[in-house]
């Protein structure tokens, strides 16, 4: 893959992720794709309101959301969750996962050496599994757990169907902390 987007090959918009969530105490990275319209328009993570990632989060450990976007990055940091996207960016038709071409990943396998504590790779979707492993070599010291989509393009689990699965990302911490 080349370095750059070849713009002529495609009329798709060039989108564009954040900078990762991260401090030196993280234990997991959460990845998603790339940011959706509404999380571009906003500035913000998983920013659509049907989209299950903050409910999800909070209800691992049994807090209602907070609306506050600064207060919801708090949250991750103070669970030891990181939040990036694989790719730092690419050609997207809309918010479709789906239609991602001509991406460039982001530093992953930096941000990884960096921050020693991550022990687990959680991917939000299987879309986000699929380019990880198209760009990076998975780490024999590192778990990986392939988690549903949070997205509302998603629909066809349910919240509480999502959340258990989800639980697997709360055990990788619990674990960590006995340890």
């Amino acid at each position: 893959m080349s370095g750059g987007l070849d713009r002529s090959a495609s009329a798709a918009p060039v989108k564009r992720s954040f900078p990762p969530v991260v401090d030196a105490q993280a234990r997991v990275l959460v990845l998603g794709t790339l940011p959706g319209e509404e999380s571009l328009r906003r500035g913000e993570y998983y920013a659509h309101p049907r989209n299950l990632f903050w409910p999800i989060i909070f209800s691992l450990f049994g807090e209602p959301p907070t609306l506050s976007y600064t207060e919801r990055l708090a949250f991750l940091t103070a669970h030891c969750i990181a939040v990036w996207d694989v790719c730092e960016v690419g050609e997207r038709e809309r918010s479709a996962d789906t239609t991602i071409r001509s991406e460039r990943p982001n530093a992953i396998d930096r941000l990884l050496d960096r921050h020693p504590l991550i022990r687990a790779v959680a991917f939000n979707g299987t879309t986000a599994r699929r380019l990880y492993d198209r760009h990076f070599a998975r780490r024999m010291e590192l778990a990986y757990l392939a988690l549903p989509s949070t997205s509302p393009a998603h629909a066809t689990i349910d919240f509480s169907a999502k959340l258990a699965r989800w639980t697997a990302l709360r055990e990788i911490l619990e674990q960590d902390e006995r340890t």
